[in-house]
Order: C-alpha cells, then sequence, then structure tokens
C-alpha cells in the first residue's frame, strides 16, 4: 500500500493558507503520512464553531487518520480541543512553524508525544518567514513580512494567538521577492497580522515604507507590488511617498479602521480618531486619484447606540470606502469588551451590519459605474476573470493568459463585476 498524504484544511486569513503551505513542505520533509492537519483561526466565537464543525466532519471523512488540530484557535483554546474525542494532538502556533514538531510525527519517531504542544507565544520573537516563498495562484505570490500584534484592541482575541510583533528583515524579504520573480509572478502581496508594525524590532527600527521602497528599487523587474491591510495611523511618510510615486505600487489599500465614532473607537482602545481616517483617506486621494479602499468595520460593539453607528454608516462615504468588511460583534470570551455592560441585542447588530452592507454594496455601484470606457492593466486570475489595480474583478468573454496583464477597455456591469 502506498503511503497516504497529509489532508490539510485552512480556516480563517490568508496569513493562515500561507503558513499551511508552509507546514505542507515540513511535513513532507519529515514524512508524515496518514495525518489531518486543521489550521484553525480565533477571530470570532463563530470561527471557532467553525473550526469544531469542521473538525468533525474531518473525521467522519478520515476514521483512521491522525487528526492534527493547530493555529489560533488552538492557540487560544487548547483545552477546548484536546477534549474533543476527534483530535489526537493540538499544537500551538509557533511549534506549527518548528521543524522538530513534525519530525516527532514521521515514521522514524520512537516515543511518544504529548496530546497539547502549546507554549507561551508571548515569549516567541522571531518569524517563521524564511519557510515558504511565498504562496498564492498562478498570478499572485504572498509573502509573509511580519506575524503577532503589540496592541490589544479590547475586542480582539489574535495577540493571544500570534503573540507580540515581529517582523521579517527586509534583506529576506526582497531575496524571496526575486525567487517569486524569477518564478514568474507579476504581483506579490506583503502580508502580516499588523502589516504597519513591521520593522518596530529590527536594527534602527526601520517602517513599512522603507520595506516598500527597498523592494521596488531592489526587485525592478516586479510589475506590481500590493499591501494588504494597514493601520492607517501607523502610516509612514516613506509609504505616503510611494503612494504618490511608485505607479507599481498598487492603488488599493484596506484599512483597518473597525469604527466611525470617536468614544466607541476609544471603547475598543484603537489608536485612531474618526477624523484621522478620513484626514488619510483623503491625502492617499490626493497623491493617488486612483486609489480604492476596503475596511474592516464592526457593527454592533457594546454600548453603541443609534447614533454612534450613524457615524460608521457616514465613514463609508466621509472616506470614500468601496470594499466593505462587515463584521456583526460577537462576544468573544477572554477579551475586555465581553466583560462590557450594555451588549447590544443582536437581533440590532444584525439589521446595522445589513446597514452597512448596503452603504458598501452603493459605494461598490458608484466605483463600477465609473469604471466603463477606461482602460485598465488587468492581471488575470483565471482565462475569463481579471483585476484591476484597484483590486476590481473584470471578466473577459475571450480566454487570456492566466498571470498574464493585459490592457482592456471597460465596456459594462455585470453584478459586482466589470466586463471587457
Amino acid at each position: 500500500m502506498s503511503a497516504k498524504p497529509p489532508v490539510f484544511a485552512t480556516l480563517g486569513c490568508r496569513l493562515n493558507a500561507y503558513e499551511t503551505e508552509a507546514m505542507k513542505d515540513l511535513a513532507k520533509q519529515a514524512g508524515v503520512e496518514g495525518a489531518v492537519v486543521v489550521n484553525t483561526c480565533a477571530v470570532t466565537a463563530e470561527a471557532v464553531r467553525k473550526a469544531r464543525q469542521e473538525i468533525r466532519k474531518l473525521r467522519r471523512e478520515n476514521p483512521d487518520a491522525r487528526l492534527i488540530v493547530t493555529g489560533c484557535a488552538a492557540q487560544t483554546e487548547p483545552d477546548t480541543f484536546a477534549k474533543m474525542v476527534e483530535v489526537d494532538l493540538v499544537i500551538g502556533n509557533a511549534e506549527k512553524m518548528q521543524p522538530q514538531t513534525w519530525a516527532n510525527m514521521g515514521p522514524d519517531f520512537i516515543g511518544t508525544t504529548e496530546k497539547v504542544q502549546v507554549d507561551d507565544i508571548m515569549s516567541v520573537t522571531e518569524t517563521a518567514g524564511h519557510l515558504i516563498d511565498g504562496f498564492g495562484t498562478r498570478s499572485r505570490a504572498y509573502v509573509q513580512v511580519q506575524n503577532g500584534c503589540d496592541h490589544r484592541c479590547t475586542f480582539c482575541i489574535i495577540p493571544y494567538g500570534r503573540g507580540n510583533s515581529r517582523s521579517v528583515p527586509a534583506g529576506v524579504v526582497v531575496d524571496q521577492i526575486k525567487r517569486l520573480v524569477d518564478k514568474g509572478y507579476n504581483e506579490v502581496v506583503l502580508t502580516g497580522v499588523d502589516l504597519t508594525s513591521w520593522g518596530a524590532d529590527l536594527p534602527a527600527n526601520p517602517k513599512l515604507g522603507d520595506l516598500v521602497m527597498r523592494i521596488l528599487k531592489l526587485v525592478p523587474d516586479l510589475p506590481r507590488l500590493r499591501i494588504s491591510s494597514i493601520d492607517s495611523i501607523e502610516v509612514d511618510e516613506n509609504l505616503m511617498q510611494a503612494i504618490a510615486s511608485e505607479p507599481r505600487l498598487m492603488p488599493h489599500l484596506h484599512l483597518s479602521l473597525q469604527h466611525g465614532d470617536d468614544l466607541i473607537l476609544k471603547r475598543m482602545k484603537r489608536r485612531h480618531l474618526r477624523d484621522d481616517a478620513i484626514r488619510f483617506a483623503e491625502e492617499a486621494k490626493k497623491l493617488r486619484p486612483d486609489m480604492t479602499f476596503g475596511a474592516d468595520i464592526i457593527a454592533g460593539f457594546p454600548t453603541e447606540t443609534e447614533a454612534h453607528f450613524e457615524n460608521s454608516l457616514k465613514l463609508v462615504s466621509d472616506c470614500d470606502l468601496t470594499w466593505l468588511h462587515v463584521f456583526p460583534y460577537s462576544k468573544r470570551e477572554g477579551t475586555p469588551a465581553a466583560k462590557i455592560p450594555n451588549q447590544v441585542n443582536g437581533n440590532v447588530i444584525k439589521a446595522r451590519a445589513a446597514r452597512l452592507r448596503e452603504a458598501g454594496a452603493a459605494q461598490v455601484e458608484k466605483h463600477l459605474a465609473q469604471q466603463i470606457g477606461q482602460t485598465h492593466r488587468i492581471l488575470m486570475e483565471n482565462p475569463h476573470m481579471g483585476r484591476t489595480e484597484q483590486f476590481t474583478e473584470v471578466t473577459f468573454k475571450t480566454a487570456q493568459t492566466e498571470g498574464a496583464i493585459v490592457e482592456a477597455r471597460i465596456s459594462g456591469i455585470s453584478g459586482d463585476q466589470l466586463t471587457a
């Protein structure tokens, strides 16, 4: 009988997907066979519920496999998963990136393995960014440049799953991107948990803007560089300079805004106020008129009144946000926000989230209408669909080359996509 390679299931963010690719390599090198690995997310209570659901499903489908649970939910709630009869092994976020962890699961390992291998994530001082040369489709590669977070927003469990902020040195990042460009990638996306804190733990404390400028200078053959989610209050001068002067830096920024009311922002322990967000959006648009914004916004944070919520709703147009990620607030045990009295009624939260999504849909409609007749450079994700520099989807009737950048005139709109 031939050995059965491990099965991997990924829940949650892009960084988790990146780390799954690294784990696949580590498991392969260690000769791990017949295992099922679930890389979990802990961002909401719902994410943890989904992880448990996925574990039960995978156990039914793979009754004889060794089932391993890792990721943020395993890090923050190891006992929850250790108690599940379906689970054989729980490993933490730091342990999952260590070759020894996987060697201990290989066929040559003699000895016993503890069911729970989860250490204090706060003591981890390095990233595992060197483990994989990005991952992605044929068109776009993702490169992890940072992990963890030093901030303690009152609604967020993620620092307890990811640890404190730590950065991948610029030289390592540049070398990775050079290799990706040599492999034919036309776009690289920088990813991390708190991307704008990149560099704070490195010698001379460089900023994200320094890294961006360095990549664009030292990898002249890279056609497109994209940044994932950023905290606008932490944006540095060099990043603004890159926005203004570097056409290879894509005009699309996803902003971690979370709310549009100053009192709620303070209760969330965010470091910006409403006017800071508006000022940043206006300045970025002035420097790069074709800039579009995505944003995370939470509906129904404890104590949120209708007036507070209206400020979030108005922020959508005040910052000219296009791609909204709306999160209905859900109580996350272990976070300060869970202890705040005046939790908002669940039906009210749902209704407010729906209104935010409606506002977002109207913004998308407006953005799409503005593109008709314009010529865009579109990176093809598959033969019939690609994305503009602003991350807008464009469909083609005629097949194009996957991974190529195609120049095309926008002729119409189909649902929430453009047509060319």
